[in-house]
């Protein structure tokens, strides 16, 4: 048996979107660019692409701006919101997804930037009040704070942020790549300036996303070109790809409900049954349903030899997960994101995480193989 838990790094493509992508791939080869009826017809599955997602999200097609991939758009978004409107101060986490934080960090050494760091709990909590008071006490900043951590699901309260921003006429940045798909987004509504996403995280393509920039704001491009997504990104469109997203966020909007109340009891059951499977085991990131992405579970196991070969051991046992340990010195590559809440480094941790495909038979598969492993290296 091989189980597949490694899903907020990637999920498996919907056949549904796989027979999307190859009907564009076997009949349309035109380039969106061209004024000829090969390059039209390309040029409309791009632009109904793009109003289907628009539609699903409350806003205008005008807003969304197709990308290589969530990297692309948060790079895009945090360098051209910063460079654009001469934005000399930036806020965010240490427990930011690296597209984010390595993004600022360039952009603090080149001199751009002041860099700060709004604190978190060790839940990976946001603390509101600090945040409030950096934007007070320094000129007008760019603020970027992901709605859902990617490794221990604790969610950001995205319209407490938008508010704060609003007050203090800050331009906010969301990292939604975790969330968009699995929870209900109206841009009409949130008062972000910039919101990303990325197929491969809802059951579509690789190679995709997009960026949507609100028109409250004006950038100039990140990758210049040619004129295409309305001068905004220069280079010749992923015609299948962009129909793969809007086909994977129209699906995962239809039955978005159904999914979640799945994934969350599959969750719940592994919690409890890991609880009961194994003494001293704890949970990295917010408990709280309600605070919580309900696709991921990061689990702090109890000290054991090899603690750094588990993932390789779960692998051998037919498990996919990801993780790791905190940083336990400063020349080691853990992960920041639980060396920032303070995780016990001698502690070995996994991420599990969850998609509409995960089953209960792989979920007690996978709780038999963990106590099995914690048995033997105990």
């Amino acid at each position: 048996m091989r189980v597949y838990l490694d899903n907020a790094a990637t999920t498996p493509i919907d056949p549904e979107v796989i027979k999307e992508m190859c009907k564009v791939m076997e009949n349309t080869y035109g380039n969106p660019s061209s004024i000829h009826a090969q390059g039209r017809e390309a040029r409309t599955l791009i632009e109904r692409s793009r109003k289907t997602v628009a539609n699903l999200l409350g806003t205008s097609p005008s807003e969304i701006f197709f990308t290589s991939s969530g990297t692309e758009a948060d790079n895009m978004a945090i360098r051209c919101g910063i460079i654009d409107h001469n934005i000399k101060h930036a806020i965010t986490t240490r427990i930011e997804h690296h597209a984010v934080i390595h993004t600022f960090e360039a952009l603090e050494k080149a001199g751009t930037i002041k860099l700060s760091f709004v604190n978190v709990d060790a839940k990976g909590n946001i603390d509101y009040d600090h945040l409030e008071t950096l934007l007070k006490d320094n000129e007008r900043s760019f603020v970027s704070i992901m709605h859902a951590n990617n490794e221990i699901g604790t969610l950001s309260d995205m319209e407490k942020v938008g508010d704060l921003c609003e007050t203090y006429n800050a331009i906010y940045h969301c990292d939604t790549v975790q969330t968009m798909g699995h929870y209900k987004h109206d841009l009409s509504k949130l008062k972000a300036h910039f919101v990303v996403c990325s197929a491969h995280k809802l059951h579509g393509p690789k190679g995709v996303g997009f960026l949507h920039i609100n028109h409250r704001i004006k950038i100039k491009p990140l990758i210049y070109g040619g004129a295409q997504e309305r001068n905004m990104r220069g280079g010749t469109e992923n015609i299948y790809g962009v129909v793969g997203l809007a086909k994977a966020l129209e699906m995962a909007y239809a039955d978005m409900e159904q999914h979640q109340e799945h994934i969350q009891g599959l969750k719940t059951y592994m919690k409890n049954q890991l609880v009961e499977s194994i003494p001293g085991i704890e949970f990295n990131g917010e408990t709280d349903p309600d605070k919580s992405l309900y696709t991921v579970l990061n689990v702090s196991f109890p000290e054991m030899e090899m603690a750094d070969m588990l993932l390789f051991n779960l692998d051998i046992a037919g498990i996919s997960a990801s993780g790791g340990s905190a940083c336990s010195s400063g020349s080691d590559i853990g992960s920041h994101v639980l060396t920032a809440i303070g995780t016990n480094p001698s502690r070995p941790s996994v991420r599990f995480s969850f998609s509409k495909y995960t089953t209960k038979d792989e979920i007690d598969f996978t709780v038999a193989k963990v106590k099995e492993l914690c048995l033997v290296n105990a």
